[in-house]
Formats: structure tokens, C-alpha cells, sequence
């Protein structure tokens, strides 16, 4: 079977989470394989820590980058994958074993799926959304609060501190190298109309 290889990024709070959705419903189950970087973190006590003592959730270092190039690679050799489910060190939430099975599409999506080269120059397609800044930090602030229960001055500190240098470092520099530069202040349906037929469907 000939795979196709996507790679979605974008900064926190650009729209990933809906794009992902809609295109989801727009492709057989079947035929669609959706891996994320989110599930492929290290355990919290060995995050890195900034000088203030805050773990930083936005370096390359806390994922388990040879796990996450390794199952896309079992992916792509028609192979399925299994691995526990991330619950964003919430005691709460007991995680869950996922299994994947390999698909003709392959989609690896996260902040450093463009960072990691062994992804990035396996890829047939790039994916990139995109939103203003502060529009971003709002949706932040309010999905973090909604899901995770974090106040909005620890957000603030995330976002200023981890968040913006980890984009402006690992994913901002190759936003010209990318296929789709999707606005997702706007509707998807172009971009997803004109991403469909390039894989096939109409």
C-alpha cells in the first residue's frame, strides 16, 4: 500500500484540535491513522524546570522523540501501535491503553512533528495553522481553564515564558516550508475541500 505522511502543527491555540476533527469526517475511518505528539511525553519528574522552578511542557526534550519516530515508522511498514494515553498529570484521569492501526493516511500531529527531522523529511504533506496571537492566548487560557482547571495568571506565565519561545525556536522557522498555511479565524472548507481531493477524495 502506498501511505501517505502528514504533518500537522501550528501554536497553542491555533485550531489544530477542530482541523483535526473536520478532516476526520471527511476520510474513512479506515483509512486514517492520527498519531499526537500529546500522548508521547515524558513523566513530569524529569520535565525540565525553568529558573523559577515551573516545568516546561515546550522543549523538544520532554517527548519521547524515539518512541514517537518509532511508531510512525511502524505506522508507515503497516504495523499497529499501542501506548498509554497522556492524562496531563491529572491523578484523576487514569489513562488508557490506544491502540492504532496503520492506515493509508498517516497523520503526525503536534508543536515539533516539523522540529523532529526524521519526521519532517518523511512527510508528503505540511499542514500549518495559524491565528493571531492574542486570539491564541485567549482560547488558551480558556480551554486550560475548562480542561485542566489552571488559573489564567499560571497560563499567562506558561504562555510568556514556554510557550511563545518554544514556538518562535521549533516551529515558526518552517512555516515556508509548508504545503497549507490554513487562517482558522476562517472556515476550513477550502483547505480541507482542496486537501481532500489532493488525497483523493472528492
Amino acid at each position: 500500500m502506498n501511505r501517505i505522511l502528514i504533518g500537522i502543527s501550528g501554536g497553542s491555540g491555533s485550531g489544530k484540535t477542530t482541523f483535526l476533527r473536520q478532516l476526520k469526517e471527511r476520510i474513512p475511518h479506515a483509512e486514517l491513522a492520527l498519531v499526537s505528539q500529546d500522548n508521547y511525553y515524558k513523566p513530569q519528574e524529569v520535565q525540565h524546570r525553568d529558573e523559577n522552578g515551573w516545568v516546561n511542557y515546550d522543549l523538544p526534550t520532554g517527548i519521547n522523540r524515539e518512541k514517537f519516530v518509532q511508531d510512525m515508522n511502524m505506522l508507515l511498514a503497516g504495523k499497529p501501535i499501542e501506548f498509554l494515553e497522556y492524562n496531563f498529570n491529572n491523578p484523576a484521569w487514569e489513562p488508557e491503553k490506544v491502540r492504532i492501526e496503520p492506515a493509508r493516511i498517516i497523520v503526525m500531529e503536534g508543536l515539533f512533528v516539523f522540529h523532529f527531522n526524521e519526521i519532517f523529511e518523511r512527510l508528503n504533506h505540511k499542514i500549518y495553522l495559524n491565528a493571531p496571537e492574542d486570539l491564541r492566548l485567549q482560547r488558551r487560557i480558556d480551554r486550560d481553564l475548562r480542561e485542566r482547571g489552571y488559573p489564567e495568571h499560571e497560563v499567562r506565565y506558561q504562555w510568556n515564558n514556554h510557550v511563545r519561545p518554544a514556538e518562535k525556536e521549533f516551529l515558526e522557522p518552517y512555516i515556508s516550508k509548508c504545503d497549507f498555511i490554513i487562517d482558522s479565524t476562517k472556515s476550513f472548507d477550502n483547505e480541507l475541500r482542496s486537501l481532500s481531493q489532493t488525497l483523493g477524495y472528492q
